[in-house]
């Protein structure tokens, strides 16, 4: 057998790309499936609680970070673990509204379309059992994982720290939630 032997043969040259093509798919298949907890290294967990709604639990929400006391120019992230269904759809509505409600000043609407956008694309449906960790990385963004794959990198800073104001702002809705991530016990 020859040494273009390989090249010239229909199957080999088909199992050859198919190898090569691999090679470089799996690199980035390891890079998409990295930990969240690499982002935030010596990560701890502060607090956590859950958030009800009419007597309803609705999730569980434990906020990790490598600062103690928290320190929201670090980065940190925001486990939530579902004790029920919710669309995305749901989930991108509720996380706007909220977003718009605490906002200090009026959020222009094309700001909040864009936004809206942005997160619609990052979500998915979540289920009993289900988790969803959004990392705050300071002068990038987020990161959106489902339990330890990477769902989404949104590079937008003010969008990050709208989203994350939900549960950290002092105005959140939920404020006994909001002590409880910090690590008091109200």
């Amino acid at each position: 057998m020859s040494s273009n032997s390989i090249c010239t043969s229909p199957e080999r040259r088909r199992v050859l790309c198919a190898a090569l093509l691999l090679a470089c798919i799996r690199p980035r298949a390891q890079a998409a499936a990295a930990d969240w907890r690499a982002m935030v290294p010596q990560a701890q967990a502060l607090g956590g609680g859950d958030l009800t709604w009419f007597g309803l639990r609705i999730y569980r929400a434990t906020l990790w970070s490598a600062s103690k006391p928290f320190d929201a120019t670090q980065p940190f992230a925001l486990q939530l673990r579902y004790y029920r269904g919710i669309s995305r759809q749901r989930l991108v509505d509720t996380s706007i509204d909220e977003i718009r409600r605490l906002g200090n000043a009026p959020i222009a609407d094309a700001t909040l379309k864009r936004w809206q956008a942005l997160l619609m694309s990052a979500f998915v449906d979540v289920g009993e059992g289900d988790e969803l960790i959004g990392v705050y990385l300071p002068g990038r963004g987020m990161q959106l994982y489902d339990r330890e794959r990477l769902l989404a990198e949104l590079d937008d800073e003010a969008l990050a720290r709208a989203f994350f104001d939900i549960w950290l702002n002092p105005q959140s809705r939920d404020q006994k939630l909001r002590q409880r991530l910090m690590g008091a016990q109200p």
